[in-house]
């Protein structure tokens, strides 16, 4: 129980972010509702907490690369770029921490002509720009897929068993997809729970045509759902990213250690002078001083730590409407 929502919401909430597709008939059968409180509940949480389904698409299934970036900027700077940056369609978080005048940004270019044109030309010569490093994320130990609400512990294992997805057995090696398909997941980023005759209408072709490609492209790891919300409404009001350097001998352990953390959103192995980045969650900052002492000072071959507190989030997966104004 939280503050904002009840143990039914986030029961919700964590169906979604198991199945973002789930049928609300199935959702509520397996928490012993009806379909109608579903649907009310998740109309409630969508103006409430801003909940949205979003599908998103894998990048590295894709052959792309996903890189994280931090621009320190003058402070009359710092926020005028973090929205630019929320507006691309290719960054899928934006953040200003340390007193507002640095930027964090998880960035997806498309090719290495965008990427290389965002790293090596725009971003490090940005007016009022006085510093800047680029992360390639090369292994994610949590994240993507596997969202923070998985964690939230609402859902009996019965409940989990019967929301749960099969399982991706994605075949080895990139997966090549054309227009349509991009049309397709344009649609589901837009939203992730649109019905086939939306998507229909989006990509131009028949309901046979996009339930094929929509099968395909989940069986074969490109696509999956994310639930966009406000984790405030949740309790965990401080948000920090965590910069870890680790013995290389100890990078995978380190790693799937912090996957297993309760407060752990996200964790990534990557290039640059720390090696591995993380997002932490906490109810405060005490809770994330314990969390900082007992959990990350319990782990062997972590060599430095550098954290700072989130003070605004400017896009989690995608813009909210009015979110950054023109």
């Amino acid at each position: 129980m939280t503050p904002s929502l009840d143990q039914l919401d986030l029961q919700l909430l964590q169906a979604l972010q198991l199945d973002g597709r789930a049928p609300f008939s199935r959702i509520a059968a397996a928490l012993g509702v009806s379909d109608q409180t579903v649907a009310r509940r998740f109309r409630r949480l969508h103006t409430k907490v801003g909940l949205r389904v979003l599908g998103m698409a894998d990048e590295s299934r894709l052959g792309r690369s996903n890189w994280f970036v931090r621009l320190q900027c003058t402070p009359d700077m710092a926020e005028r770029l973090a929205d630019a940056l929320a507006r691309r369609p290719d960054t899928s978080y934006v953040a200003l921490i340390s007193g507002g005048s640095e930027v964090v940004c998880a960035m997806k270019p498309r090719s290495h002509t965008v990427r290389d044109e965002l790293l090596l030309g725009r971003l490090p010569r940005t007016q009022r720009v006085i510093g800047f490093s680029a992360h390639c994320l090369l292994h994610r130990f949590y994240g993507g897929r596997l969202g923070w609400l998985q964690k939230v512990n609402a859902l009996t294992t019965e409940q989990e068993a019967a929301l749960r997805p099969p399982p991706v057995e994605a075949a080895p090696g990139t997966v090549t997809i054309d227009d349509t398909d991009e049309e397709l997941l344009a649609a589901l980023f837009r939203d992730g729970r649109a019905g086939l005759a939306e998507l229909q209408t989006a990509c131009g072709q028949s309901e046979d045509v996009v339930r094929r490609r929509l099968d395909r492209l989940r069986d074969s790891g490109v696509l999956y759902f994310a639930v966009q919300y406000s984790p405030e409404h949740l309790g965990h009001e401080v948000g920090a990213l965590l910069w870890l350097t680790v013995a290389p001998s100890a990078l995978a352990e380190v790693g799937n250690a912090l996957a297993e953390h309760a407060e752990v959103e996200f964790a990534a192995a990557a290039t640059g002078r720390v090696n591995i980045i993380a997002a932490v969650r906490c109810r405060g900052t005490e809770e994330l001083y314990a969390y900082l002492n007992d959990k990350i000072g319990a782990l062997d071959g972590i060599r430095t730590v550098e954290t700072a507190l989130i003070l605004r989030q400017i896009k989690q997966l995608a813009l909210a409407p009015g979110a950054v104004p023109d």
